[in-house]
């Protein structure tokens, strides 16, 4: 109740504000100087409010490790996906201790408030305490593993990690995350925050926030149930020669809030939007048949950077599937993946015959982290109906009585295949699974509720109604591919009432798990490798899960009818495709350039 209330009264707020709150006219924005968005702004804004939750603010208030969207409020570092390295932002540098407890971090001199005030050592300390305070999303995510923040100067703090019962440091590889994912807030605005809110966590996570302040190139400019604009902030400390050295490029960022993804495609087409953040199906056509100005971050085929694996997890609270890891691996080689990658992701993403399935996603960092040799015989690429009918054979798990359905322990295998109504590339996905089922003698029937009951069933650690079902994993951060191998086979998430955070199947393997433990203590290459490998062996053998794609975690499609230069896989820059907002990706908005 308190929660909708809350919703309510922002609403009310905005209609309040109004389109007068930043700015008198906009309809009618220079195009020379405005860089439109489509895919990731969907209804009206709520908050502006860095501390708070529920502010559906995308183009202000998104992201995480892998790239946070630093337009207006920043982070320590910026992470780039496509070599891994951490990037100075507000920081200039981290420095971990000897035992990996502590990390000390130098904030940049040059880096200031909209306001003029010095970034500091304090506005660290409090966006972490009050984080913690009231359990926004900074809190909940990090504080499992960082103790305290504390300011040793008006430029330096250091992190203290959490303190296993072991005497040793619980994940020092999710204490980076916090430097890349976090955004900084303004102590003096905090306090401005928590003192007009009586210190109430409730009314704090739900202030509208109006009057923040901010530290990056944009502002908030003009919101409505049509649209939302932030304006380069002119003053903007990161034209230092410490930093980027001038201003970005476009004046004005406006999102149109579009009813669907093929409203925002059609507005791509017509040149109305310059970068586009959603699947489009056969993209290649719009340049190849099309002859639009449209290009993505590769000309070819998968044309994006695939850093996930959307995933078909086996539900272990059912006997069958828990008890017969032969049956699980004869359903995965059957299962034609070149179907689902031509059909669902329109051959967006590499196959399992050019990039073999481990735990790690299809980027040269990644794949490097494990020997390929050693688990080649383990691999598969799918459409293997003769060895999984061998395989299951072998297991006996026959058809008995003759109607064409394999029994297990004198019961027919009967699974559902399942994923949210709506969702239509997972939907297709799910029917190749099914179909892969019928060849092989294992009755697999699809499912597809709404989402607002998918969510809570495939979350709930003791459900029975769900056999086989769709959700990602992580994609990149500091802290993958561990982050995701905890994921798929970690022993922390079985149990885990609401469960958003990992093996959604419920799959234990206490040898897994003591490997995936040594991961974030381990500084070896060598040994790293190794632990990686021998993690990528069990999974290939036990399947508790088995992915059905490669896939972006952000689908980057710009229109070249007004900007150009924008990043792409051969030039040299090495700025990731993340839609010129998001981690190192924002390094794009200083080098476009208009047509002409």
């Amino acid at each position: 109740m308190k929660k909708a209330l809350a919703i309510l009264l922002a609403l009310a707020m905005i209609v309040a504000l109004g389109a007068t709150a930043f700015a008198d006219d906009v309809s009618e924005l220079p195009r020379e100087e405005t860089l439109y968005f489509a895919g990731q702004q969907w209804g009206t804004v709520l908050s502006w409010n860095i501390m708070g939750t529920n502010q559906n603010n995308s183009m202000a208030i998104a992201g995480g490790a892998s790239g946070y969207r630093t337009l207006m409020f920043e982070t320590l570092f910026m992470y780039n996906f496509m070599n891994g390295d951490i990037i100075g932002l507000l920081a200039d540098s981290y420095e971990w201790n000897d035992d990996l407890t502590e990390i000390s971090v130098v904030l940049k001199d040059a880096a200031k408030w909209c306001d003029g005030t010095p970034v500091t050592a304090e506005d660290v300390v409090k966006t972490w305490d009050v984080s913690v305070q009231v359990g926004n999303t900074t809190g909940t995510t990090f504080g499992a593993y960082i103790d305290s923040i504390e300011a040793t100067g008006d430029k330096t703090f250091v992190i203290h990690g959490k303190i296993g019962d072991d005497g040793k440091p619980v994940n020092p590889l999710k204490v980076t995350d916090f430097l890349t994912g976090t955004p900084i807030a303004q102590a003096a605005w905090i306090d401005k925050l928590v003192e007009r809110n009586g210190g109430d966590s409730v009314k704090i996570l739900n202030d509208p926030g109006e009057d923040v302040v901010w530290s990056g190139p944009y502002t908030k400019y003009f919101f409505d149930d049509q649209k939302v604009v932030l304006i380069r902030d002119d003053n903007y400390w990161g034209q230092d020669a410490s930093m980027w050295g001038k201003l970005p490029v476009p004046k004005y960022i406006a999102h149109a809030i579009y009813a669907d993804n093929p409203a925002g495609e059609l507005a791509l087409k017509a040149g109305e939007v310059d970068v586009c953040q959603q699947f489009i199906g056969n993209i290649q056509n719009l340049w190849l048949k099309d002859g639009l100005p449209i290009s993505t971050y590769y000309e070819e085929a998968p044309y994006g950077v695939c850093l996930t694996m959307p995933t078909a997890w086996y539900n272990m609270n059912m006997p069958v599937l828990a008890e017969s890891a032969a049956l699980r691996k004869a359903i995965a080689i059957a299962v034609d993946y070149d179907t689902i990658i031509a059909n669902a992701m329109t051959n967006q993403s590499p196959s399992f015959a050019e990039v073999p399935r481990s735990l790690m996603n299809p980027t040269d960092g990644e794949q490097a982290l494990y020997d390929h040799d050693a688990v080649a015989d383990l691999q598969w690429a799918g459409n293997d109906i003769d060895g999984a009918k061998a395989m299951l054979d072998e297991a006996g798990i026959v058809d008995t009585d003759g109607d064409g359905w394999r029994e297990f322990n004198g019961e027919k295998i009967s699974l559902n295949a399942v994923c949210p109504n709506g969702w239509t590339d997972w939907q297709a996905s799910m029917e190749v699974v099914a179909a892969a089922g019928e060849k092989i003698g294992v009755e697999i029937t699809t499912l597809y509720p709404e989402w607002d009951i998918y969510q809570t069933v495939f979350t709930n650690p003791n459900q029975t109604e769900y056999a086989i079902y769709m959700w990602s994993p992580e994609a990149a951060s500091p802290s993958n591919p561990w982050t995701r191998v905890n994921q798929f086979l970690g022993k922390d998430y079985v149990g885990a009432e609401n469960n958003w955070s990992g093996n959604w199947g419920q799959y234990v393997n206490e040898e897994a798990d003591a490997l995936i433990k040594q991961i974030p203590l381990t500084t070896d290459e060598a040994v790293l490798r190794d632990l990686y490998t021998k993690l990528t062996e069990i999974y290939l053998t036990e399947v508790p899960s088995f992915s059905l794609m490669y896939r972006p975690s952000l689908f980057h499609a710009v229109n070249e009818s007004v900007w150009t230069n924008f990043p792409s896989g051969d030039d040299g820059r090495n700025i990731p495709p993340a839609d010129c907002t998001d981690g190192y990706g924002i390094a794009a908005l200083y080098d476009l350039e208009l047509v002409g």
